[in-house]
């Protein structure tokens, strides 16, 4: 149940699953949290574990955003239902783990297919026994020992360990046949804004070279509301008023084409101002000067450039990109590339500041897909990371594709793997976790086989009877199942 915020400012308990979007909630200490939502007032203390891994208290005040399943732990909020039930970030979570645990790895499907001609085979050896040595104990022992019980779950146990282990660090591996291919990567792709940043670029500057500067910053701002892209947000922060009706088309990997009172508007990167209005030695000189800054590039323009102006945007790199780096390097990752639509010198300048060892600029959608394809065709097992609908491309193509957790619905959509919370160190995580979830697989499949060879060695030189023979078998499912749950407990050596 939830306390539902009536009108006239009382509370009536009602069950969630007749709460509708946009409904206010009433949550008070200690309570957990029905919906999605946001904050409309009140303030308190979160624990997010449920949802992300973290059991760090997340100050929650108005305006942000608040989970399904986290835990109130001081304050009072008020919040206004976004999602409910199975559309919320928990509940999606949940759906995630069901299906990756319905899924089959390769190493498990291989067992799978093993088992199909291995009991057989067991079957024509006890009748052999049987009609050689006259013996039918003898022959029900074999069947007995020969039973592949511990093979059979090893695997599965070993899995589903992995998998919940992931979940409850806010990483959701979606199915096992993803364990398999994560633990191979041996090359990651990044892209920049919002995976390698933290993705809330700040204008830093502005150069205007033909028009008035208040006009121009009004109007680019009120354009750039209809972007969601990260460094359109920067723009239309710088102008509060309210929101005039714009017609607006977008260009892939380029920027926005605008009408407003009959005249076209240009705002993206130089190809964009060039291809429509024409090129301006004044625009290139800003454009590489303000790059040289390290800064990401918007220009903006109208048809005869009478208005021509450039924003000069920095993001903040994530504080643990550099720790995250390097501990994939450890892992045994041989190469690590950023793919950025910065121009060239932007993204050097970026790249320098992290363990990167490749840098691509001034790349569209389908360069950063044709970049992986290609990495692929030269044998590399590739990771890509990002979190917008323009990764969607590369995302698709890659081995492994994962999204971060603020990341669009189409990237989460197609990716592999996706990262609740915004940590780089998470992908580090996946990774160790991957491997060590493979190799508790191998350890098991082992451990299986050997228990049925040395009991059938035994019982043929008559070591093992019947009765200690179903002890030991009995007793290595127990050891496997042990074996697989040590994944639950798998935590990350700093």
């Amino acid at each position: 149940t939830a306390l539902v915020v009536q009108d006239d400012g009382s509370t009536e308990k009602e069950d969630v699953d007749f709460i509708d979007p946009g409904e206010k909630i009433l949550v008070k200490t200690g309570d957990q949290v029905p919906v999605d939502g946001k904050v409309i007032s009140g303030s308190g203390y979160l624990n997010e574990a449920s949802v992300n891994g973290e059991s760090k208290l997340v100050n929650k005040k108005a305006g942000n955003e608040v989970y399904a399943g986290t835990i109130l732990e001081n304050g009072t909020l008020t919040v206004e239902t976004t999602a409910v039930g199975e559309d919320t970030t928990f509940g999606k979570i949940i759906e995630m783990v069901e299906e990756a645990q319905d899924t089959k790895s390769h190493t498990e499907k291989l067992i799978n297919r093993f088992s199909k001609y291995y009991t057989p085979a067991v079957l024509v050896i006890a009748i052999a026994v049987s009609l050689i040595t006259k013996d039918l104990k003898l022959a029900i022992t074999v069947m007995v020992l020969g039973c592949p019980g511990a093979l059979v779950i090893g695997v599965p146990v070993s899995t589903v360990a992995g998998i919940g282990n992931g979940a409850k660090s806010g990483i959701m591996f979606k199915g096992s046949q993803v364990m398999d291919q994560t633990h191979r990567i041996d090359e990651i792709a990044f892209d920049k804004t919002g995976t390698l940043t933290v993705g809330h670029p700040e204008v830093s500057a502005i150069e205007v070279l033909n028009g008035p500067k208040d006009e121009i910053i009004k109007l680019a701002a009120q354009i750039e509301r209809q972007s969601n892209h990260p460094l359109a947000q920067a723009i239309a922060k710088l102008n509060k008023q309210k929101p005039v009706s714009i017609k607006v088309e977008t260009v892939k990997g380029k920027g926005i084409i605008a009408i407003l009172n009959n005249q076209k508007y240009y705002l993206g990167n130089q190809d964009l101002i060039v291809e429509n209005t024409r090129t301006n030695v004044k625009l290139d000189k800003t454009i590489n000067h303000l790059s040289q800054l390290g800064n990401s590039i918007v220009a903006f323009a109208n048809e005869d450039q009478s208005q021509l102006a450039v924003f000069g945007i920095k993001d903040q790199l994530r504080p643990e990109a550099n720790d995250a780096l390097t501990r994939l390097k450890e892992l045994g990752v041989k190469k690590l590339v950023m793919l950025s639509g910065d121009n060239q010198e932007t993204a050097e300048r970026i790249a320098a500041k992290l363990s990167i060892d490749e840098v691509h600029g001034q790349m569209l959608p389908q360069d950063k897909a044709a970049f992986v394809k290609k990495e692929r065709a030269k044998g590399h097992h590739i990771a890509f990371i990002g979190d917008g609908i323009n990764d969607s491309p590369a995302l698709a193509n890659a081995n492994v594709a994962i999204a971060v957790g603020s990341g669009t619905d189409v990237a989460i959509e197609v990716s592999d793997i996706v990262l609740v919370k915004n940590d780089l160190r998470k992908i580090a995580y996946a990774l160790g976790l991957s491997k060590k979830t493979i190799l508790n697989m191998n350890e098991n499949i082992v451990m299986a086989l050997l228990t049925v060879l040395l009991l059938f060695i035994g019982l043929f030189v008559g070591y093992v009877e019947m009765e200690s023979g179903m002890f030991i078998h009995e007793f290595s499912i127990l050891i496997v199942i042990l074996n697989g749950m040590r994944l639950i407990k798998f935590q990350q050596k700093n």
